[in-house]
């Protein structure tokens, strides 16, 4: 990785002194008054877009003009600052002068996606200058014009990690700069599907914002480990301080959470993304893949652990440190954050925070008495262990299984720790005619919040909407409020 770093530091600036003078960090881009313009024009832009993209009334197509006669001169102005995105910046704007020129129709922007290859420059502080008309998960579902200002997150034990056996040429940890208000949301992802273009490519990359992951893991776990009287322990209250901390200790879940979606003895379709099938089950895989990171991290700690701390390189120590941390980041992201956030209307992540904490309860390693949370860290890792066994297990056998046999097993296993709405026709079971006939009867018997909070949720809920509320938008750079 070293090497690359230097190599990659050195191509970057050789060529004309004034291609030098021009290249900044990312930083300075975001103060620069190209970006300014930029930006503000984006903005401006985004009030005359309908929801798929285009400029739909010819009234509206000077005003557009006028605004991509900011925006493109300043792409072109910044783009010295981003020598490793030339080809992407290029064909950028190419594709913003087409859009111009047939009129504004539904936006394609393949050409520019398909050069931007940010996966081909992992390097620590690296930047990129993204505009795309997009869609942002969680965030605006009209895909609108977005500028944004990135920061690659990429520490040498990181990229050790990802050399060794966690490798995941795919996957791009950032950190947010600036952005328009499609990411003054609770998105925390870029990803390239999301992008309006002609057809669908393969795709070559994904990324996530692991400093807003962070920011608001910091600012929720800080709230209701008050709120529940939680005392924490010493390295875990650390990472509550640390933002940069937390930004590591979240690319380390993320690297192996994303790489555990194709591993393991799965279903035909992990990603599951060309099914449509009750919502727990999309519940099951992602917290199957949390667990994943979370029993690997426990797996490098104990490993690590085991050996002389004078025979561990700096990047190893690294890994061991971190690796404890991560499990921390799994169970209170999962517990308090996870569990009630969002609606009610098929919340599959809600749903694993709960089975989570369920778990952790039923096995006697979490405690709420007296009004007071308590959890016994040393048996922690091996209950966790044993829920991803079970998830494991499901999934194994359901190798051998009909689609509904799987589909009835994974609900018979939740049952065995949650308990089911009591207008649940799964939980009752059932129709003969339902069994018998398409998958679609079983989807639609599915109540939408077909595992309701328990009483300790519900409670819980009431005293922290308003924080979780509050971090939408948040970056790393975010400033605490004054109280929980």
């Amino acid at each position: 990785m070293s090497q690359f770093v230097q190599r990659f530091t050195q191509d970057a600036i050789v060529g004309e002194p004034e291609v030098v003078e021009d290249h900044r960090g990312v930083r300075d881009v975001a103060d620069h008054p190209a970006w300014l313009r930029l930006r503000d024009a984006v903005v401006a832009f985004r009030t005359v877009q309908a929801e798929d993209g285009s400029v739909p009334e010819p009234a509206d197509h000077p005003v557009a003009s006028r605004h991509l006669a900011t925006i493109l001169p300043a792409i072109a102005e910044l783009a010295p600052s981003f020598p490793h995105d030339a080809a992407y910046l290029s064909a950028l704007q190419r594709d913003l002068e087409r859009w111009q020129q047939d009129g504004f129709g539904v936006p394609d922007f393949l050409d520019s996606l398909n050069a931007f290859q940010p996966q081909q420059h992992r390097v620590d502080g690296l930047g990129h200058l993204v505009v795309f008309p997009m869609y942002t998960q969680n965030g605006s579902s009209s895909r609108l014009l977005e500028a944004v200002l990135v920061e690659v997150i990429w520490p040498e034990f990181i990229a050790e990690l990802e050399a060794g056996d966690y490798g995941n040429a795919l996957f791009v940890a950032l950190r947010f700069v600036d952005f328009t208000p499609g990411y003054d949301t609770n998105s925390a992802v870029l990803f390239p599907e999301t992008v309006a273009m002609r057809e669908i490519p393969a795709f070559t990359w994904g990324a996530i914002f692991q400093d807003r992951e962070a920011a608001r893991y910091r600012r929720v776990v800080r709230a209701a480990a008050a709120i529940t009287k939680l005392d924490l322990p010493d390295d875990a209250a650390t990472m509550l301080d640390d933002q940069q901390l937390t930004e590591r200790v979240f690319v380390m879940w993320d690297i192996i959470h994303d790489r555990s979606h194709m591993r393991g003895d799965l279903p035909f379709d992990p990603f599951m993304i060309k099914q449509r099938m009750p919502f727990f089950l999309y519940s099951l895989e992602e917290l199957r893949c949390d667990l994943t990171a979370f029993r690997e991290s426990v797996r490098l700690q104990r490993s690590l652990s085991d050996r002389p701390d004078a025979e561990l390189s700096e990047s190893e120590r690294s890994i061991r440190d971190h690796a404890k941390l991560v499990q921390y980041a799994v169970i209170f992201d999962r517990i308090f954050r996870f569990a009630i956030t969002g609606s009610r209307v098929r919340n599959y992540d809600g749903l694993g925070g709960q089975l989570l904490f369920a778990w952790l309860h039923q096995h006697d390693v979490l405690h709420w008495t007296d009004t007071q949370l308590t959890i016994d860290w040393d048996a922690v890792p091996d209950v966790v262990i044993a829920l991803s066994d079970q998830i494991n297990e499901l999934y194994w056998r359901s190798i051998d299984r009909p689609k509904a046999a799987h589909w009835l097993a994974a609900y018979e296993m939740l049952t065995r720790t949650l308990t089911p709405h009591p207008a649940s026709a799964w939980a009752r079971g059932l129709p003969a005619e339902t069994l018998a006939g398409p998958p679609k009867g079983y989807t639609d018997a599915v109540l939408d919040d077909e595992f309701p909070l328990s009483m300790f949720y519900e409670a819980l809920n009431k005293k922290m909407a308003g924080v979780i509320a509050s971090t939408a938008g948040i970056t790393g750079t975010t400033s605490e409020p004054d109280a929980a």
